[in-house]
């Protein structure tokens, strides 16, 4: 009992360290600083619940989803919320909680999807620029401006009419049009650190500008992209919902938001949950990203603390 009691005592001392012993240690120290200080925000906690929430919705969904969601009983048709359905039933007889849960699987794979392709492509972009500078940084800069210079929702309404409407699509037009910030915050941290005496001392030792870039320039502006992620995972479900909405994202009977606020909007008046249900549900969500981003932007980034 005294050996058990005191492991995650010691543990915690061991995570508390000032001197870690090694770099896996000293990784783990600042991940550990890092929760107690999120820990310390309970708006942020409440986020963390949300996205928690939402990823076991999305993970079990077929299980927890009372029925069918694609199932069609016209005998129910609009029933509003209660009893069997307890947040009613759409147009078709549809249950609205399971088109809800299931709808939370589309929604993450869309959020995913798209953080997966635009970090990666903005951060590459922005620590070129900034590390090389000159008529590198002028090219790709003048790039992110063009795509800088149209709403993001439009620009992807333009991409998705190319392309043609469908989730896969959707989710290739929302990440074109979201890398530019990424990459100017990438460019902007790349600025104050290419300068700095251990690039300096990187260099005389022989390493090449993309090893530098890789195992300095990198690890240092990855926080910021995270925290720019996270926030904007706001924005990319509400242009995914606003996709959807128009008939260019999840293509009908496909469970998507969007897709149901848009077959809900006719009877807004009188069967008003029809549309309010899968509203609640993008609002809530986008709160929760919003709220974990600012504890996450408080934690990460040195100039807010």
């Amino acid at each position: 009992m005294t050996a058990a009691a005191n492991r995650p005592a010691g543990l915690r001392a061991w995570l508390r360290e000032e001197a870690p012993s090694s770099r896996l240690q000293a990784n783990l120290v600042q991940l550990y600083a890092g929760w107690r200080a999120l820990r310390r925000n309970p708006l942020a906690m409440i986020g963390l619940a949300i996205i928690l929430v939402l990823l076991a919705v999305a993970a079990l969904a077929p299980w927890i989803a009372p029925f069918d969601p694609l199932h069609q009983d016209l005998a129910n048709r609009l029933t509003p919320p209660g009893g069997a359905h307890p947040l009613g039933t759409d147009d078709l007889g549809r249950d609205i909680l399971s088109r809800i849960l299931h709808g939370a699987r589309i929604t993450l794979t869309i959020v995913v999807l798209v953080a997966v392709a635009v970090a990666p492509l903005g951060l590459a972009i922005g620590c070129l620029a900034g590390y090389f500078g000159g008529w590198v940084d002028s090219v790709l800069m003048r790039i992110t401006d063009v795509f800088m210079a149209f709403p993001r929702l439009i620009l992807a309404l333009a991409f998705v009419a190319a392309l043609g409407p469908g989730i896969e699509n959707a989710v290739l037009a929302i990440a074109i049009t979201n890398w530019p910030p990424y990459a100017r915050i990438a460019r902007a941290e790349t600025l104050t650190i290419r300068r700095s005496d251990f690039i300096a001392a990187a260099r005389l030792q022989g390493a090449s500008s993309l090893g530098i870039i890789w195992g300095h320039v990198v690890p240092l502006t990855i926080s910021s992209v995270i925290v720019r992620v996270t926030l904007d995972m706001a924005g990319i479900i509400l242009i995914a919902a606003g996709l959807g909405f128009l008939g260019l994202g999840a293509q009908p009977p496909s469970p998507e938001w969007g897709a149901m606020i848009a077959g809900g909007r006719k009877y807004i008046l009188d069967q008003w949950w029809v549309a309010t249900m899968p509203g609640i549900a993008i609002c809530v969500v986008s709160l929760g990203f919003n709220l974990l981003g600012d504890g996450l932007r408080d934690v990460l980034d040195p100039k807010q603390r």
